[in-house]
């Protein structure tokens, strides 16, 4: 069950800003008490309930036995989480405190992820931290970081020879400090900044930033968001955009109050918008508008290059996950920042010539408000359907978290307990601008392609029509009567429908709109076509809106009835159209406003309606049932899924219409019902027509059965007379034709049999004889099957509790006859839970009687007859075998149908299945008895008895018939027979209580209805129907307990083990269902998994039947019982054993089988899951907050004896689990060295074995012997595997070795022998001592992690090992295996047998050869550990392959080099040198001998060698490096790309350590920037990118220092530091000579301009998809006029195609603020200064695309200039020019110049008025029409700026434009192209906005279209 599922906004008390004060929770708890029919437990009770849980986790704790306290977790969820449905409360204190507890636990090492995730999952619940549900706040719980810090920083960076990809530790571990961050103490912050930030540099920034996120308190904000925001800036990645997003919306959640608390601590204070500066708002709406993703100007795909960036992260950083909404994110940010903080603006502004000017004052004098008004509208136009993509879903996420964001904050800011101060609350005026502002997008995306976004969209708009009904309801009715009137556009339909249903409250209640209820009649009347069998989609939405409207609403005439208002209405009812459905008054516009007296006298005429309507309805679903397809298939349903939909959906409308039908209408229809009834048969509608009936029963159960029950029995009786259902079958079949009446009869009865219990008992006998007579008489499977159902519906009808009816208002005021005369004053009532009084039916004593009445006279007999039936069990026809069906038919419904009439007495359990010697009995889980409303729950009462008795004796039966069957096998009737077993075991022993899928339906059913009706999630008042609702989800909790952790009687094992053996039955189907059974109740049975695993496994040993086998296989590999069985000491090694032994049967589906579940099985086997079990590390900490848990409980709430008992078993568990993973080891071991086992089990064996491999304990030599066997097996997968297995070994060795005890081995706290702290005082010395050579006493670094920012005072070290030999001794227990693997590396052929294998050709085809990381990690190993022992053979072995032709054996080769040299890292200096001189005297021929199609594999190569090792031990190769000539001009292009790339992997890997050396290189490149080599160019860009990238090391001496520099400097990261800048703007000063200087094609590519140019375009592209991209810049905007220029040469393909590329990257990455306004001048002076049309036709669409990236940040004197230029382009020579000016115009009007729109019309239309067209011949025509041309494009842009409405402004100037329509091109053309483009964007609402233009008008506009006119 979800968290949200229970939220406080069900708490009736007023307070609810403090959901965890008791008195509150007491408060809710009564309202949930008082809801229920029966009396509850008393809070001390479930408090020592609660006290007994806590105790027996404790104990668990103590005991160190994690998987059963992950059970008893289970059933403190129930206390905590579970306690949410039974809402009783818990002390503050004992949360704390629990929560605490939990934190430990899940910072506890060597513990598998699934039980630290369920750890993890139980703190989230403890803190139920979602905002307002919060229990604990700050000051009630504190909790210490480091721990938490120090347990994830093992996670961070893993060993690469140990890392296991499956692992999620990290992520966990985040989401706890996420969880907990709120309860850091705000004062350690700086501790944490100090600790975070040397970790902190250019590699782990992906890393490190979310762990800052993640554990950085939302208090004192202050003292780290400068330092946030100058990462920000500085970094391009998506993943820091989305963490630094979330982070903002939390803190504006969290200081919406600001600092005026009276706790002001740690509160952030208001500044220029909320709690942001004004440039750190920019900030943040810059990266929020960057996240809509929406396409402008030409690209079309992502707007930014973050995301590319991040891809290059490696792979450590990308495994940190979370789904962030940066929608959400943003949303909060703008909501929770509205406040009055400027000036309100003037909705019409000064001076009309101007165009620049910028509006005075804030939308509603916020700035927030303002922001979000610029944000709509510069995206509005991605909200219209015809213009969807990708961007619509976010775009209208967007939206739908804005109001749900704004709807929170405004209903918090009405409450009294809310903290923000008056003067910075949500005003009308904010609300309303608010409103108007999401208004317009929202009703654009209502009718959005895809549903995802129109349900979003109409979710926006629900919560709008709240907040503001008079500003969104009339639009919201004027489309949806447009969309349902309208015939050929089914999805407009849809969307209206399923829009009104969200807005049915407004619409019907008159408190929130007052306008709306007149438009209910209507409306429905219109909804009435939308009920369509051919329309399933458009039938479930109107159903949906009835039910919406109807649920809040009494269908009774008003009109007959006088009332207090007067009831005339002069203007009398509209004729709008003939179609019948007349509007009331007052929807035209025009039409005047109506009082409240009235709007309420059209109310009650319109209600005259309802009859009417009701009938319409009622026989549009009848016409609807006789269409539907015939009833059948396998379980027969009518029709396919849609129709089921349909039906369902129908059924569900009728429930509600019929529940709220005035007594008169309720007649009306039940009279036309019966007549339908009683004259028809439709054997297609048979189930159909029994719902509707069940809906007119439900409502008045007393008249509905007295209409129908006398009809249907003689109906029943002469059918059964005349032979119907007498054929007999025992499957299900199509129906027999002359069975329809009997079956739409019992159909009938069935749905007058749902409801009413007492009104049952006038009825009594005929019910009883006619089930009787049922029950003899129906022969067929509809027959029997349908008596089945019935006798269920009688009897849960009886003995069920629920409550009777769920109308809008209580029993009490719809019987008053006041309320009959006015209820249209009561629609849509709202009630608080204390006023809902629900009715429920509780069983009585007739009742009670009845039902006992009912198993005597039918459940006995059959029963009897059934037991006749099995004493001739092996003589039966096929008549017995029908009887037998029916027989247990019945039985098996007589149960189904009671399932609380009983409430289970305490059974004996014969065997506990316990291991007596490790588990304790009284640490099992135990049954939560609670209160249910049970009908007989005392076992002394005589009726329970008989009841009881009546029970057992079923089960014997079908215990019986199981056996019985089982033996006897023939043909599908005996099928049908075992099934039926199967489903009357399935019945006695899962049909009590109620299940999960029941309640999660009812669940599901109540957090919808809730949800629909509430605005915020703290709403108290709801709808009667959600509290109705509520108490049912209430009482239904309470039951579904009851059928949770049951114990098993000897029947129970007996029924049980039938299960298991109908699960392996040789029958599918037989098998299939059983499974399904047998897993639930595994599921719900404690302990019945552990007494039937021996019987499953057996059936997999050698002698069984395939099927058999197969049906064991499945329930084995079931993922629950998988884990079970392998955490099961008793089954561990059984399992996985069972498992390797299934070689023997060689049928391909089970073999396919057993290869998946042995790879499933092997998660089960990790070493942590192993240890977990056999735990032993000290744990004090958990220890200390179990002591502090113990004083929120008495003294003996730890058992002492239970306590004494679970230590003692301990050790006895320990040692027990060892043992058995010995012998586990061996079991499989024996089964791997078996000569004939097949390879695939071999490769399972090898997977298991090398997944049981743990650190704490050594292999025997015989598993390493198998292992090396295998190592050089054929196979490639076993040879990877063992190889895999052979090098985790040798880890866990060393570990082992470097451990002092058993906890530093699961910390990971180990050190080497060799290890050595280097002290950092002064980073430069520190640096410098690397370009000194290395001495014996040189302590090696060999990662550096830690320099950009800060340095660590501290870093890992290692010394040279001396020369004497190994510097580690192994553990004693590693001596054997090592042995094993000494001897076969140093005295046989293994080598040379390895290689040959490694050497061979890939099976893969045409793939890339690529270094194998395992075979490099292997040999790494053996050198590690063995250090020089056989590696002269192994250099012998070698040698010849490094040269080899083929590149195959080369690779082989290259990987062992790899190996030995990241090996030989602890070997003596005088082994390391001789392994130096070995390969240094090769290297030269090595590198010669490097082709195209190996040098893939030689980079990685040297990578690998170089990556993460200091230098200096790798002296030799980089010396030899960095004495590599770097070419640029020479004759091979690849001899010379094949240094640089050698080159760049070393500049790579040293990093920081290269700074020193970097210039000498960067001007070297730069001074080649000539290369006439496009791939040395790529190699050369790439090259300067990463030189610059590890110069930028801004680090400061203190994180103090650091955190001062970020509040007072500009550029505390040094990101504007440009130091090649003279050097670029050399080369940029020559670049106009260069291009006079520009060859003729096609040798235009050598000419130095273009040479030069595409090397500095490709290393700004290579540089802005880095995430280091804001360095490039400095460089890249002083190039820009250059860039410009070169878009214009068409001789250079790939210099155009370069520059423009590199102009449009420009926006994709968001600048330094001070270059926005440079880069957008360079733009406009390009495009005003050059002399090239080209130059401006490429500028103009990137400018576009920067403007928009960079509006918000882009000053009014930067937009005034782009206005000048677009004006200016437009009266360009070039018409293309002019046209792209218009484009570019269109845009900037519309998303931010609209102010400038009036006098830009004025403008063009003095200047077109101006211009007249003299002729052709005249000199000053082409200037005419140029100027003409530009006017006309000018006031097209206008038009175009608003693709979606007609604003008053544009009718006009169709008369202006349609002269012209006929002029030369391109004037005609351009018209032409505006106009199609107008009808083409307004075509969807053109109904509406040809009202804006008047007859002459339209006819303008269709002359601007064709170019001429008719008349003309």
């Amino acid at each position: 069950m979800e968290d949200d599922d229970m939220s406080f906004a069900d708490t009736p008390a007023e307070d609810v800003n403090d959901p965890s004060s008791l008195e509150t929770q007491m408060q809710s708890l009564q309202s949930y008490l008082n809801s229920v029919p029966y009396e509850c437990e008393t809070l001390e009770y479930m408090q020592a309930r609660l006290e007994e849980i806590v105790g027996k986790i404790a104990v668990c704790a103590r005991a160190q036995s994690w998987h059963v306290m992950t059970v008893w977790d289970k059933m403190l969820q129930w206390h905590v989480h579970y306690w949410m449905i039974m809402r009783y409360p818990m002390q503050k204190s004992t949360r704390a405190k629990l929560v605490r507890l939990y934190y430990e636990l899940c910072m506890l090492p060597g513990i598998e992820a699934r039980v630290i995730r369920s750890w993890a999952d139980m703190l989230s619940r403890l803190l139920a931290s979602k905002a307002g549900k919060r229990k604990l706040e700050a000051t009630d719980l504190q909790l210490p970081w480091k721990p938490l810090w120090l347990t994830l920083q093992k996670e961070l960076w893993v060993k690469k020879r140990i890392q296991d990809s499956s692992r999620n530790f990290l992520n966990i571990l985040l989401f706890v400090a996420e969880q907990c961050k709120r309860y850091y103490p705000g004062n350690e912050i700086q501790e944490m900044l100090s600790t975070f930030l040397p970790f902190l540099t250019q590699e782990t920034i992906l890393t490190m930033v979310p762990v800052m996120t993640s554990f950085l308190p939302l208090t004192h904000s202050n003292e780290y968001l400068p330092l946030i925001f100058k990462l920000w800036e500085a970094f391009n990645s998506g993943i820091l955009d989305e963490r630094f997003l979330e982070l903002a919306g939390e803190l504006s959640e969290e200081h919406v109050a600001g600092p005026a608390e009276e706790d002001a601590t740690g509160k952030a204070a208001w500044k220029d918008i909320g709690i942001w500066t004004e440039t750190q708002w920019d900030v943040l709406i810059g990266k929020g508008l960057g996240s809509m993703n929406v396409p402008v100007g030409v690209t079309r795909g992502s707007s930014t290059t973050a995301s590319h960036a991040d891809a290059l992260a490696n792979s450590q950083s990308l495994r940190i996950k979370k789904t962030i909404s940066r929608q959400s994110a943003l949303a909060k940010i703008l909501v929770y920042s509205i406040s009055t903080d400027g000036p309100a603006r003037e909705t019409s502004s000064g001076d009309p010539t101007s165009y620049d000017l910028k509006l005075a004052g804030y939308l509603a004098g916020s700035k927030a408000l303002d922001t979000l008004d610029r944000l709509i509208t510069s995206t509005e136009s991605f909200f219209h359907p015809s213009n969807s993509g990708q961007w619509s879903i976010t775009l209208t996420t967007f939206l739908q978290r804005l109001a749900a964001e704004f709807a929170n904050r405004v209903q918090e800011e009405q409450r009294e307990t809310c903290k923000t101060p008056v003067t910075r609350r949500i005003t009308s005026g904010m609300r309303k601008a608010f409103v108007t502002t999401l208004r317009t997008p929202a009703l654009l995306a209502m009718f959005s392609k895809d549903p995802m976004s129109m349900g979003l969209a109409q979710g926006a708009l629900r919560i709008l029509a709240m907040l503001e009904p008079s500003l969104i309801m009339p639009e919201l009715l004027e489309r949806s009567y447009s969309g349902l009137e309208v015939v050929n556009e089914t999805h407009r339909t849809t969307a209206a429908l399923s829009m009104l249903a969200g807005i049915a409250r407004p619409l019907t209640t008159e408190s929130v709109w007052l306008r709306g209820q007149k438009h209910v009649v209507p409306l429905l009347e219109l909804c009435i076509p939308g009920i369509d069998v051919n329309d399933p989609t458009k039938t479930v939405f109107a159903t949906m809106f009835i039910v919406a409207a109807v649920q809040h609403i009494k269908l009774g005439d008003l009109s007959i009835h006088q009332s207090g208002a007067p009831l005339t209405d002069d203007a009398g009812p509209m004729e709008v159209d003939d179609d019948g459905t007349q509007l009331p008054v007052g929807v035209e516009a025009g039409m005047p406003t109506l009082s409240r007296d009235e709007e309420r006298a059209l109310i009650r005429d319109g209600t005259a309606g309802f009859a009417d309507w009701v009938v319409a309805l009622f026989r549009r679903v009848l016409a609807l049932y006789e269409n539907l397809p015939e009833e059948g298939g396998r379980k027969n349903t009518t029709g396919g899924k849609s129709e089921e939909g349909v039906l369902k959906s129908i059924k569900n409308m009728m429930d509600v219409v019929c529940l709220h039908l005035s007594d008169q209408l309720f007649d009306l229809v039940l009279n036309l019902v019966h007549d339908y009834a009683t004259t028809n048969a439709k054997s297609n509608a048979v189930r159909a027509f029994g719902q509707l009936v069940a809906c007119l029963a439900r409502v008045k159960p007393e008249k509905t059965l007295a209409k129908f029950i006398p009809h249907c029995s003689m109906q029943i009786e002469e059918e059964l007379k005349h032979g119907a259902s007498s054929t007999r079958t025992t499957s299900t079949h199509s129906v027999i034709p002359s069975d329809t009446t009997l079956h739409w009869n019992m159909a009938i009865l069935r749905g007058c049999l749902g409801y009413g219990g007492p009104e049952l008992l006038g009825h009594k006998d005929t019910i009883i004889s006619l089930i009787q007579l049922l029950v003899d008489k129906t022969k067929n499977e509809r027959g029997y099957s349908g008596t089945g159902h019935l006798i269920t519906r009688v009897l849960y009808t009886l003995t069920g509790v629920y409550p009777h009816d769920s109308r809008f208002v209580n029993a009490n005021e719809w019987n008053d006859a006041e309320f009959d005369r006015d209820h249209n004053l009561h629609w849509g009532k709202f009630y608080k839970p204390q006023e809902v009084e629900i009715d429920w039916h509780v069983p009585s004593e007739p009742e009670i009687d009845f039902v006992l009445q009912m198993i005597d006279e039918v459940a006995s007999p059959t029963l009897v007859k059934i037991e006749q039936l099995l004493a001739r069990v092996s003589s039966w026809n096929n008549a017995d075998r029908n009887d037998f069906c029916r027989f247990m038919q019945v039985s098996k419904s007589i149960w189904a149908g009671l399932p609380t009439l009983l409430k289970e007495k305490t059974k004996v359990v014969q065997d506990q299945h316990l291991y007596g010697d490790t588990e304790t009995l009284n640490l099992l889980i135990t049954h939560f008895d609670v209160e249910a409303g049970f009908t007989l729950s005392d076992p002394s009462d005589s009726r329970y008895q008989r009841v009881s008795s009546c029970r057992t004796h079923f089960g014997k039966v079908i215990l019986a018939a199981a056996r019985s069957l089982r033996q006897k096998r023939e043909g599908e009737d005996h099928i049908d027979a075992v099934i039926s077993v199967s489903k009357a075991i399935d019945v006695y022993l899962l049909d009590y209580g109620l299940s999960k899928s029941q309640f999660d339906s009812l669940q599901k059913s109540y957090s919808t209805a809730r949800d629909m009706n509430r605005l915020w999630p703290k709403q108290v008042e709801n709808s009667r129907l959600v509290y109705v609702k509520r108490a049912q989800v209430y009482h239904s909790g309470r039951v579904y307990m009851h059928s949770l952790y049951r114990s098993r009687s000897a029947l129970d094992d007996e029924l049980i083990r039938e299960l298991v053996e109908s699960s392996l039955s040789p029958y599918t189907r037989v098998r299939r269902h059983a499974q399904g059974v047998l897993l639930n109740v595994y599921g719900i049975y404690v302990r019945s998994t552990r007494s039937t695993l021996p019987i499953l496994l057996n059936a997999l040993t050698k002698g069984n039947d395939p099927d058999r086998m197969k049906g064991a296989l499945y329930v084995l590999g079931d993922k629950g019982i998988m884990s079970y069985a392998l955490a099961d000491e008793g089954f561990h090694t059984q399992y996985i054993v069972s498992l390797l032994e299934c070689q023997h049967e060689e049928k391909p589906s089970i073999q396919k089988l057993v290869n998946s579940f042995a790879y499933d099985c092997l998660m089960h086997l990790h070493e942590e899951v192993l240890h977990t079990d056999a735990y032993s590390l000290p744990t004090p900490t958990i220890d200390q907050a179990l002591l502090h848990l113990q004083q929120e409980f008495s003294s003996d709430f730890i058992s002492k004896t239970l306590l004494a008992d679970a230590l003692s078993k301990t050790p006895n568990r320990v040692s027990k689990r060892n043992a058995l993973y010995e012998k586990t080891i061996s079991a499989i071991l024996e089964i791997g060295l078996r000569p004939n086992t097949h390879w695939r089990y071999e490769q399972m064996a090898l997977r298991m074995l090398y997944s049981l491999i743990r650190r704490d304990t050594s292999l025997s030599a015989s598993a390493v012997e198998f292992f090396l066997k295998n190592s050089t097996s054929p196979q490639p997968s076993i040879r990877r595997n063992s190889q895999r297995a052979i090098t985790r070994l040798l880890t866990h060795m060393k570990y082992r070795a470097y451990s002092k005890s058993d906890r530093e081995l699961w910390t990971e706290e180990w050190t080497n022998p060799l290890h050595s702290m280097v002290t950092i005082s002064d980073p430069s010395v520190f640096l410098a001592s690397w370009q000194k050579p290395s001495t014996p006493e040189t302590v090696y670094v060999d990662k550096i992690r830690t320099g950009f920012l800060k340095w660590s005072t501290q870093i890992n070290g290692y010394k040279q090992a001396d020369s004497e030999g190994s510097a580690i001794s192994w553990d004693i227990d590693s001596t054997p295996f090592l042995q094993v693997i000494k001897t076969a590396i140093t005295t046989s052929d293994y080598y040379s047998k390895l290689l040959l294998l490694w050497g061979q050709e890939s099976a893969k085809t045409n793939s890339v050869v690529e270094l194998r990381s395992e075979n490099v990690l292997y040999i790494k190993s053996l050198a590690k550990t063995f250090e020089t022992n056989g590696l002269e053979t192994l250099l012998a072995v070698i040698d010849p392959l490094l040269c080899d032709s083929d590149k195959f054996k080369q690779r082989a080769g290259g990987e062992v080099l790899t190996g030995l040299v990241r090996g030989s890292k602890h070997w003596s200096k005088s082994s390391t040198d001789d392994l130096w001189k070995w390969i240094m005297s090769r290297l030269d021929r090595i590198f010669a001998q490097i082709k195209p199609d190996t040098l893939n594999f030689w980079e990685s190569i040297f990578t690998y060698i170089l990556e993460e090792r200091d230098p200096r031990r790798n002296a030799p190769l980089v010396d030899w490096i960095l004495g590599l000539s770097l070419e640029f001009h020479g004759d091979s292009a690849f001899e010379m790309s094949k240094s640089l790339t050698i080159f760049t992997i070393l500049i790579d890997n040293m990093g920081i350590l290269f700074s020193p050396m970097s210039d000498k290189y960067v001007n070297l490149l730069l001074d080649n920037v000539n290369t006439s080599y496009a791939e040395i160019r790529g190699q050369l860009a790439h090259l300067l990118y990463t030189l610059i990238k590890i110069q930028w090391q801004p680090y400061y001496p203190s994180s103090a220092l650091l955190l001062e520099a970020c509040q007072t400097s500009n550029d505390p990261l040094h990101i504007r530091e440009a130091r090649y800048q003279g050097k670029i703007s050399k080369l940029l000063a020559q670049l106009p000579k260069w291009r006079e200087e520009r060859l003729p094609p096609p040798r235009v590519s050598l000419s130095e301009y273009d040479k030069v140019g595409l090397t500095l375009l490709q290393w700004i592209w290579t540089s802005a998809y880095g995430s280091q991209a804001c360095l490039i810049f400095n460089y890249a905007v002083p190039m820009m006029p250059e860039i410009l220029r070169m878009s214009e040469l068409n001789d250079s393909s790939e210099l155009q195609t370069y520059s423009t590329a590199v102009l449009y990257v420009l926006s994709a990455v968001t600048p330094v603020r001070e270059h926005i306004e440079i880069i957008l001048g360079h733009f406009v002076t390009a495009v005003k200064s050059s002399t090239s049309w080209r130059i401006r036709h490429h500028a103009l669409p990137a400018l576009i695309v920067f403007f928009y990236r960079n509006l918000l940040y882009i000053p009014s004197e930067g937009v005034s200039n782009v206005m000048d230029v677009l004006l200016d382009c437009l009266a360009d020579e070039n018409v293309e020019v002019r046209e792209m000016a218009s484009k570019v115009l269109s845009g900037v009007v519309r998303v931010s110049q609209r102010q400038s729109i009036l006098p830009l019309k004025k403008r063009f239309v003095s200047l077109m008025r101006k211009t007249k067209l003299p002729a052709r011949t005249d000199p000053t025509y082409a200037n005419s029409l140029r100027t003409l041309h530009s006017a006309i494009l000018g006031l097209c842009a206008l038009i175009e700026s608003f693709p979606y409405s007609v604003e008053p402004w544009m009718p006009p100037l169709t008369e202006l434009l349609a002269p012209h329509a006929t002029d030369p091109p391109p004037i005609s053309t351009s018209i032409r192209k505006c106009a199609s483009e107008f009808k083409k964007t307004h075509q969807d609402t053109w109904h509406k906005d040809q009202l804006a233009f008047d007859e002459d008008q339209l006819q303008s506009l269709s002359t601007m279209l064709v170019g001429t006119s008719y008349y003309a």
